[in-house]
């Protein structure tokens, strides 16, 4: 009896798909024809929830619904509006952009030395980003870019260093985008300086000298590529911190042991080897 049963339907389906594909004889018509049965079938249930909701729309149901809804628009919209603003705001204040800008430029002090030692165009006391503090906790001497001789601040001890890079950064603030950021864009018109912009896009000939943000669409594509390495800017420092605690050595040095022998220089062997 279980040979006289018919097929379930998705096998029912498949038959008529493959004897519509190779279409000979009656029976292969017939279920053709069964095949667009189905088909209309689920047109027409999907059909319902229109129809459905037409029906109300015209009913004195949906007529009360859509008098609430109109005496509750101004309100919605209203608030609407205040979440953009607020959002707007928000995006504004934000300060992920500002360590995304920092953790991009923190990746570029930490490569870069290390790569131009390794090419030979200059050569540092301590290339690898992590050692240059370690060796000025034990009190050596760093020369900057390799030049002897030139010290700035590079002879003295952890706590001058600190207090020059913080001076330095206080200058870069007065008359940089931090400044801008920190006091308003407007904060520079005195000196006849006008930013279209906002505190974290300021615009402008200081800001913006290549007219970047002229079209629209293509500067909201800039801002989103710009967070978007940012975002793996300060996910690749949480990977300089593993590396030079795992390995003691810095991330150019690490790359290249791995793509000579990826097999013995990765995440695991670094592991079994603690």
């Amino acid at each position: 009896m279980s040979l006289l049963r018919p097929p379930p339907p998705l096998l029912r389906c498949e038959r008529a798909a493959l004897t519509f594909s190779s279409f000979h004889g009656i029976n292969s018509f017939s279920r053709f024809k069964a095949s667009w049965q189905e088909v209309a079938g689920v047109v027409v249930f999907s059909a319902i929830p229109f129809t459905a909701v037409k029906a109300i729309a015209n009913s004195p149901v949906g007529e009360e619904l859509q008098r609430r809804m109109e005496e509750k628009k101004k309100l919605f919209k209203d608030n609407a509006s205040k979440l953009k603003a607020l959002s707007n705001k928000a995006r504004m204040e934000s300060f992920e952009v500002l360590h995304a800008r920092w953790a991009m430029l923190a990746a570029l002090g930490a490569l870069i030395p290390e790569i131009l030692d390794l090419i030979g165009a200059f050569h540092f006391v301590e290339p690898v980003w992590w050692r240059v503090g370690y060796s000025k906790l034990k009190g050596d001497t760093l020369d900057y870019l390799g030049i002897p001789g030139l010290h700035l601040a590079g002879s003295q001890g952890v706590l001058i260093i600190a207090i020059c890079q913080a001076l330095l950064m206080a200058f870069q603030a007065q008359v940089g985008p931090e400044y801008a950021r920190f006091c308003g864009i407007e904060a520079l018109e005195p000196l006849g300086i006008y930013l279209p912009g906002d505190i974290n896009y300021p615009g402008g000939a200081l800001f913006d000298p290549l007219n970047l943000s002229q079209d629209p669409v293509a500067f909201e594509e800039l801002k989103i590529k710009e967070i978007k390495n940012g975002r793996l800017a300060m996910v690749a420092w949480l990977g300089f911190y593993a590396q030079a605690a795992l390995t003691g050595k810095g991330p150019v040095h690490n790359l290249l042991d791995h793509i000579s022998d990826p097999f013995h220089y990765n995440l695991l062997s670094a592991l079994k080897a603690m």
